[in-house]
């Protein structure tokens, strides 16, 4: 299975909708409970691509997976920080889809100049964790009984990985917008 990426577009909102809607209707893995209308998803996908990368993977010529990162915290001081989403096709898990996306999004947020990415994840969830872990996140902290889904308590778990490169803390460069670097997104991306 050949797997291209590339950045999302509005034009795809509706094929990575439809790869997000089973998570919602039948997983805790996303505490939504009700399908966004494409209008609403489209406005999210916008705010995302404002500054960060949204990627999907793409196999003969349909979107099979998507991957983004979005401002961690309002404040300033957290300018830095990003917290990370993936999803793929639910027919389609298993096959290093999730981990491709998830290794270039990593990649673009780095020459961004972002310091942290964070991955809430739903407990459990062994297939994220052990993704999580793999790439080098450590799990920082535990909410319990936090969200409430399909009649149940979920737990919460904050993963970390610090990606930062700035030797001198003092003197912080701003993160760039994903607009900023597109030749080297595409190359990341092509790669």
């Amino acid at each position: 299975m050949e797997i291209k990426l590339r950045l999302a577009k509005l034009e795809d909102a509706q094929e990575i909708l439809n790869i997000y809607i089973p998570y919602i209707i039948k997983s805790n893995i996303t505490f939504e409970y009700e399908v966004p209308s494409l209008d609403d998803f489209e406005t999210r996908m916008k705010i995302v691509m404002e500054k960060y990368p949204y990627i999907v993977a793409i196999c003969e010529e349909k979107i099979v997976g998507y991957a983004y990162a979005h401002e961690h915290m309002k404040r300033a001081a957290y300018q830095w920080n990003v917290e990370t989403s993936i999803y793929v096709n639910e027919d389609l898990k298993h096959q290093g889809i999730g981990s491709l996306l998830y290794s270039k999004l990593i990649e673009i947020l780095k020459i961004q100049n972002v310091q942290n990415v964070y991955g809430c994840v739903t407990l459990p969830n062994e297939n994220s964790e052990k993704m999580h872990y793999a790439f080098g996140f450590q799990l920082v902290g535990k909410f319990h009984n936090t969200g409430y889904k399909f009649a149940q308590w979920h737990d919460v778990g904050w993963f970390e990985l610090h990606i930062g490169n700035q030797k001198e803390q003092s003197i912080l460069n701003e993160v760039v917008s994903v607009d900023g670097i597109t030749e080297q997104v595409e190359k990341i991306l092509k790669s």
